[in-house]
């Protein structure tokens, strides 16, 4: 393992390939639907969510089972590690944290398990801060308390084409208060407390662009900071933003760009842009 402690995520981190494995990171996937047919969303592409997407098809997503936790818990045991700290997208979005707290009564080694209070790369910037921790010889509760803290200074800043996606999905939330205006205008929206709620509305999908850069800009502020920009079928448009964020904060550490996977795809709808600002401990 490289560590005593072991760190779990899920599908829904979308880390880089192969940050993951460099970091020790165990990946439990959420499962997905569509057109009738349940997988993991490890074994459906992006490309082929969006277009049922993008074609109003049914998609829907659930928890991973229980089972696949305790899996994953046992093989961190059999590989040495004598905790495990499990660092999971928002309880208020999704099942997933309660599915790893049901395996964690059983696993035989201790379990900590973290809802991080978001999802996406704010999941993953925590995942990542606790394998540090855990591959610098923490303690299971440093281990715990280092996802905690990051997830905590992280900020997502999303822009969405349309808020059909999530109401549809039932994770509208507060954003439902721009429903009745959603067809003049661009909604930018952010997670607080967990859920996805309503930031700014603007006109334009170039409009949205540009505030949704110059909230990020105001968010990093001069701290050192970890940067991700992802997207839902919009590579044109996010692979500039990173660009431009990358010269207009100077103390960005790393810039991630990635495609956000069917899960999330499902409840944002082609055309998302998002920016995660992640401080660093």
């Amino acid at each position: 393992m490289g560590s005593a402690v072991a760190v779990v995520t899920d599908s829904t981190a979308y880390l880089p390939a192969g940050l993951a494995e460099r970091h020790g990171l165990t990946v439990v996937p959420l499962q997905i639907a569509v057109g009738g047919s349940t997988r993991d969303e490890s074994d459906i592409s992006t490309a082929e969510a969006a277009r049922a997407l993008k074609e109003w098809h049914p998609v829907t997503t659930s928890r991973p089972a229980p089972e696949r936790f305790a899996d994953a818990y046992r093989s961190a045991a059999d590989s040495g590690a004598r905790g495990v700290v499990s660092v999971h997208l928002s309880a208020a979005m999704s099942g997933t944290v309660e599915a790893a707290r049901a395996a964690a009564e059983d696993a035989p080694v201790p379990v900590t398990v973290i809802d991080s209070g978001t999802i996406g790369m704010g999941l993953g910037f925590a995942a990542l801060s606790a394998a540090a921790a855990a591959l610098s010889g923490g303690t299971a509760g440093q281990v715990a308390d280092a996802a905690s803290r990051r997830a905590a200074l992280t900020r997502s800043l999303i822009c969405v084409d349309t808020l059909e996606h999530l109401r549809r999905g039932g994770r509208i939330g507060a954003a439902a208060t721009l429903l009745g205006s959603a067809l003049m205008v661009k909604p930018l929206l952010d997670i607080r407390d967990g859920r996805i709620a309503p930031l700014e509305k603007v006109r334009t999908s170039s409009r949205a662009l540009a505030r949704l850069e110059e909230l990020a800009v105001a968010e990093a502020g001069d701290r050192r900071v970890d940067l991700g920009v992802q997207h839902l079928a919009a590579a044109s448009r996010a692979e500039p933003l990173a660009a431009r964020l990358r010269e207009r904060v100077p103390d960005a550490v790393d810039v991630f760009v990635g495609e956000v996977g069917p899960v999330i795809g499902a409840h944002v709808g082609p055309g998302m842009l998002g920016v995660v600002v992640a401080p660093q401990l």
